[in-house]
């Protein structure tokens, strides 16, 4: 574990922001941040795991909502995303060889709060794929976790008929010919702030946010990342047919859905909250995919109800 670079003139989030670089057990090298309380009475540590093309600094205003309600927090710059090590020579295109892979980021990133000694118990915000790879984390017999909080969870992407057919029609052959790393389909190689414009974004309904999210790609353009590539998608389903005939982990948790989702599949996702005895499932009005990403008031529904179901769980 090293020191690795923060940017902090993006990130607003506490004083006490680190980053350390970190081996995962396969050998690539990846990025977590660390916000612990500066007076060292934290109720817990909150891992924040981030949805694709997310980096580290996205989640500094999150880290400050969760100081002030008592909590330490991390996120990850998983394999392919952020600063961490990119397995494509086109760095533009977000890609991972399994999707399992990224267990292997979070159990290293696990480590490190552990060696960092960060106040327990451990709890976990999944937002997007990182709600996907959050869910599969629960699900093992000997997670860390006490409860979880998912932000518009991708337990199912939001691919039409057309476009799933020809993932799996094209996937197989650009897989045989070495081309599984092309980008998917109908996606750009830009950051998505960076080619859409605040209206009719599917992201969030804040202005200032939107800007926020473009502004750490555009003072840092090594943290963009643009569309996935076609083994990515094609693991993530692959992923997300898995874990759907998967019982339910016996775990707290909350589920957050934006009435305005237009990224995941929402009837996968409801039909997972529903399935699952433990987890409270929310409709935010007028929401959209990024959660954490939303309106003030959003914002403070997210994080109070998420560090409210913790309070309850410390035990």
């Amino acid at each position: 574990m090293q020191n690795a670079p923060y940017y902090a003139d993006v990130a607003d989030g506490p004083d006490t922001g680190a980053a350390y670089w970190l081996t995962t057990s396969d050998g690539l090298r990846i990025r977590a941040g660390v916000w612990p309380l500066a007076d060292g009475t934290a109720k817990g540590t909150v891992f924040i795991l981030p949805g694709r093309t997310e980096c580290i600094e996205k989640y500094g205003r999150g880290a400050t909502d969760l100081a002030a309600l008592g909590y330490a927090s991390l996120a990850i710059d998983w394999r392919g995303q952020g600063i961490a090590d990119r397995q494509l020579r086109n760095r533009n295109v977000g890609h991972v060889v399994a999707f399992s892979d990224y267990q292997k980021d979070l159990e290293a990133v696990i480590e490190m709060a552990d060696a960092l000694a960060l106040p327990g118990p451990y709890f976990l915000i999944g937002h997007s794929m990182g709600g996907a790879i959050g869910l599969r984390a629960v699900m093992a017999p000997n997670h860390p976790f006490k409860a979880a909080s998912f932000s518009a969870p991708m337990w199912g992407i939001g691919l039409n008929v057309v476009q799933r057919v020809m993932i799996k029609l094209l996937a197989p052959v650009l897989g045989a010919l070495g081309l599984s790393g092309m980008i998917a389909l109908g996606t750009r190689e830009k950051p998505y702030m960076l080619w859409k414009s605040f209206r009719g974004n599917k992201l969030t309904s804040d202005r200032e946010m939107y800007d926020y999210m473009a502004r750490q790609v555009i003072e840092h353009p090594d943290l963009s990342l643009g569309g996935p590539s076609v083994q990515w998608v094609q693991e993530s389903l692959r992923e997300n047919n898995e874990v759907a005939q998967l019982t339910a982990p016996d775990l707290p948790a909350l589920c957050f859905l934006g009435s305005d989702e237009k990224i995941v599949h929402t009837d996968a996702v409801r039909t997972r909250a529903l399935h699952w005895p433990g987890c409270d499932l929310i409709e935010v009005a007028g929401g959209r995919h990024e959660i954490p990403m939303e309106t003030p008031a959003i914002r403070a529904q997210f994080y109070g109800k998420s560090a409210a179901l913790f309070d309850a769980h410390r035990g």
